[in-house]
């Protein structure tokens, strides 16, 4: 019989979602039986049945995105007795990783993955940070203005606009090796 898997994500700007699609392709190619829930369009109701739970959240200035942080809050004692998996996208952590500074990564890591955790007395089998989307064509103008400064150390990491306005800082290797290893976790 099958293990089945259930990730539940949060996006803003899309990249979450097809960074959790890649992850249950993979996993689905490693056996498991998976199901893929975009937090802000669907509720889930039962996680009995699944015998690992993934969470990802877009992260936005230090933020997670609301819906997978209220699905943690709603099965927090059930999942406190399940396999559980966290992982994050952010398209500022792959720049930072760029600039090797290793506090600021060792922070992030903290803050959106250990601090997320403990909050919540999970115990994750991984936590992972992946890199992330910047869609300036979809940020409020605030934010935009803020990140516009930004623009220059993307370009001079080496990350290049897929189309005018948008970045992506995905490393599909990093991701596709992580849901492999998470595969072989499933008990």
């Amino acid at each position: 019989m099958d293990k089945k898997a259930l990730i539940v994500y949060g996006t803003r700007y899309g990249a979450t979602q097809s960074t959790s699609e890649e992850i249950a392709r993979v996993l689905r190619e490693e056996g498991l039986e998976i199901r893929v829930v975009n937090a802000k369009k669907e509720k889930v109701k039962d996680i009995s049945t699944y015998d690992l739970v993934i969470v990802g959240s877009g992260m936005q200035m230090g933020k997670w995105t609301g819906e997978p942080e209220n699905f943690l809050k709603q099965f927090q004692k059930e999942l406190e007795n399940r396999k559980v998996a966290i992982f994050v996208s952010s398209a500022a952590q792959a720049l930072i990783e760029y600039e090797k500074k290793t506090e600021e990564i060792e922070n992030n890591r903290k803050q959106y993955l250990e601090q997320k955790a403990a909050k919540y007395n999970l115990h994750p089998v991984s936590m992972v940070i992946l890199g992330g989307v910047w869609d300036f064509n979809k940020m409020n103008v605030l934010l935009r203005k803020t990140l516009a400064s930004f623009k220059p150390r993307i370009e001079a990491a080496g990350f290049k606009e897929i189309k005018p306005g948008l970045y992506d800082t995905r490393d599909w290797n990093a991701i596709r090796t992580w849901a492999k290893e998470l595969a072989s976790k499933k008990g």
